[in-house]
């Protein structure tokens, strides 16, 4: 076993006994008016937790955080090439975008984008000096949900994009210096150096973004796209059962958070198992001769 990985002795003392006797008096007075506030209605809860509009919901929502994800993935590594490139204007494009949409905040940027229509009432396409154009209606193209996915991927990719710019920054500059010494283009040493050695830093940030997405998803209830909390918001405002209703949806909000960190911090692990391993391996000038 690595000397890293080996677990430390570690002597537990009064501090650490006492710490544990506060955490269970306040972990049981928790559960205590939990159980026997009758103001919480658990057969409510229970009766509404596995509804089938609950169930359509809560998938509308993981739907939703996976093609958000995906997209604004792609787009934010588009905006950090940008970012780092060495051509002003296009520096200065990125720029420009990682500030507007992290500036301004994503609900007011959800309801913008549902209302495009009022600024593009129609979306020309077509090859400009020919007859060859086309009419698109905005307020039929840009529904509800379209709105919901565009807007909180071109939020997101501002995001991801700044997390990648982070793992292209941890690139140490010996290593571009010796992708120019081998005569590598800029855009092979993306591929070969950049990219695989921003990828630690890269993507347990994105397992963060991606576990945040699930609960901003939420902000899409403003438009009436019906999400998790749209569903139980609809059932409630006809039963008038309001807190229970929540705690259904703070229900699968939560465990479907625990779920998505254990994934997570497999990843986190692995990727510093192999950091670890560059720092702690012997390079072949300490490299002890046999």
């Amino acid at each position: 076993m690595d000397a890293a990985d080996k677990p430390r002795i570690h002597r537990r003392g009064a501090y650490e006994y006492a710490m544990w006797a506060i955490c269970v008096i306040v972990t049981a007075g928790i559960a205590y008016t939990l159980i026997t506030n009758p103001r919480y209605q658990w057969g409510v809860i229970r009766q509404y937790l596995t509804a089938g509009t609950v169930m359509r919901g809560l998938w509308l929502t993981i739907w939703l955080t996976v093609v958000v994800m995906v997209i604004a993935t792609v787009l934010g590594l588009f905006v950090a090439v940008m970012r780092s490139s060495k051509i002003l204007p296009v520096r200065l494009l990125a720029i420009g975008y990682i500030n507007l949409f992290r500036g301004t905040p994503v609900l007011v940027q959800l309801i913008l984008w549902f209302n495009i229509a009022a600024l593009y009432p129609n979306i020309r396409l077509g090859i400009p000096f020919t007859p060859l154009e086309g009419k698109l209606d905005t307020n039929s193209l840009i529904s509800a949900t379209t709105a919901a996915i565009i807007g909180l991927s071109l939020n997101e990719a501002a995001y991801m994009a700044e997390i990648v710019r982070g793992g292209f920054n941890s690139v140490s500059k010996g290593q571009l210096e010796a992708g120019d010494s081998l005569g590598m283009s800029e855009s092979m040493k993306m591929r070969k150096i950049i990219i695989p050695q921003a990828m630690p830093t890269v993507i347990p940030a994105t397992g963060n973004q991606f576990i945040s997405m699930l609960k901003e998803t939420s902000l899409v209830s403003v438009l009436g796209v019906a999400d998790l909390l749209q569903s139980v918001q609809l059932i409630y405002a006809r039963t008038f059962e309001t807190i229970p209703m929540l705690l259904v949806a703070c229900i699968w909000y939560l465990v479907i958070s625990i779920l998505l960190n254990y994934p997570q911090s497999k990843i986190e692990a692995h990727y510093g198992k192999s950091t670890r391993a560059v720092h702690t391996r012997p390079t072949p000038l300490t490299e002890v001769p046999a």
